[in-house]
């Protein structure tokens, strides 16, 4: 399915973001909305200090300082973004002692915007020129729908099913092509004793991109200021459905990333998880003994025939506020998101999946996978990638939309309110914490 390039809804406007009280404070560079700092060599040998989580990563920046003597980067590792990270670069700007670079997930730059924590990259004019090397809609989640930069896109998580091939086939079932079959599968699948999947309660990110894939837009925003929208039609039809779902127990609803969870799946109780590229990885650790009875087909459709994927994860590489280096910290970035060499050795260390067009097709993504019965389970993954809709936009108060969603999510399993009652919930407290923010919210 073909995806409009129309940017009216996802659109995230610069007075959205400057109209706020909640600066992180300092910098060199010009603030967001105010155009670009600036982007010109340092004329002498240039040290960078980059913060990640992802494994690995001293090996993958081992191959550019080999071969940049004079831009060395600096690797520090840390926890994952939300659990400390994030604080810790807010809390190094503040200060004005942060890394030059840092990971950034797409759902937390909004808010490293609005609280002018990145520098604006589109005065570099290799980054710009970079644009046409990434997969559409990667780019708009760095560009925001504005005439600024505010990172390099690093991975993307694609979504895709994966299933139990021998259950399926042994029981007769037919692999599901649209969310209606799904349903006809999981009755099925639950008259045998098992369940189709986990309805999970806390990855409200994962709920999210099954609303990405039915064509939700959860935030949009003008000069007035945010639109949030977590009930609209699309999002209201995937809720309705994991609804009754969960009303005719036809899914287990197991706390996600346990030992509990891990053995639904390990013993068979459990067949689909519908999950991003990197769930290759956490499937074959969580369930070792089903080895080679995986397999992955499409994500299921609304509409028999549609081919339009949902994304769950993914990160930039951006260079945060202060850093008097935009020229060689770009030329790092980019580097590490497009070439070869770098896209192949983190695919390797951390199972990343690219950005980019060209790194779809990469050798090492070509080959069969044997716990998947050795399919080649990366072309499922490279269709998914660019049938993900540009169109979707991250609020910049994602944390606690996610943690007040999930408290609602877990109600609703529990058989205290609905799916929908926690957006609902959840979209009014997005909308007061936005305000407590001085953040402008259009109602």
């Amino acid at each position: 399915m073909q995806h409009s390039k129309k940017k009216a809804a996802a659109v995230v406007t610069i007075a959205a973001f400057a109209l706020t009280g909640c600066s992180a404070g300092g910098g060199d560079g010009t603030s967001s909305g105010d155009g670009a700092a600036s982007c010109t060599p340092a004329g002498g040998d240039v040290t960078l200090e980059f913060t990640t989580w992802v494994p690995g990563m001293e090996d993958v920046v081992a191959i550019w300082n080999k071969e940049n003597p004079d831009i060395q980067v600096k690797v520090q590792t840390g926890p994952n973004g939300n659990g400390g990270t994030y604080q810790n670069f807010f809390n190094q700007i503040k200060a004005g002692d942060a890394p030059d670079l840092g990971q950034i997930e797409y759902d937390a730059l909004p808010n490293f915007l609005v609280q002018d924590g990145v520098e604006d990259l589109s005065a570099c004019k290799d980054v710009v020129a970079a644009e046409g090397d990434f997969v559409d809609w990667a780019w708009g989640q760095v560009t925001l729908g504005t005439d600024g930069i505010y990172g390099v896109p690093q991975d993307t998580g694609p979504m895709a099913l994966f299933y139990r091939a021998d259950l399926f086939e042994q029981n007769g079932i037919a692999i599901p092509t649209t969310w209606d079959e799904y349903r006809t599968a999981a009755e099925q699948i639950r008259a045998l004793g098992g369940y189709i999947t986990n309805f999970s309660q806390s990855d409200i990110n994962q709920f999210a991109g099954f609303a990405w894939q039915a064509g939700a837009q959860w935030f949009s925003s003008d000069d007035a200021g945010w639109d949030v929208t977590l009930t609209d039609d699309a999002t209201t039809t995937v809720a309705d459905f994991w609804q009754s779902m969960i009303d005719d127990d036809l899914v287990a609803t197991v706390p996600a990333w346990t030992d509990e969870w891990n053995n639904a799946y390990n013993s068979g109780q459990v067949w689909t998880w519908n999950s991003a590229v990197w769930g290759a990885n956490s499937i074959s650790s969580g369930a070792p003994d089903t080895a080679g009875d995986w397999a992955v087909a499409p994500l299921p459709q609304w509409k028999a025939g549609d081919t339009a994927a949902g994304n769950w994860g993914g990160s930039s590489t951006a260079v945060l506020k202060g850093s008097d280096h935009l020229y060689e910290a770009t030329k790092f970035a980019l580097w590490l998101n497009t070439s070869d060499e770098a896209i192949t050795a983190l695919a390797e260390a951390a199972n990343l999946y690219p950005a980019t067009t060209a790194g779809l097709k990469l050798p090492v993504y070509a080959d069969g996978v044997d716990f998947y019965g050795g399919q080649k389970i990366y072309d499922i993954f490279a269709d998914a990638a660019v049938q993900v809709s540009p169109d979707f936009a991250w609020g910049p108060t994602m944390t606690q939309t996610y943690a007040d969603v999930s408290d609602g999510f877990k109600a609703a399993v529990s058989g205290d309110g609905t799916l929908g009652d926690a957006l609902k919930k959840g979209q009014e407290k997005t909308i007061d914490a936005l305000k407590a923010a001085s953040i402008p919210v259009t109602e």
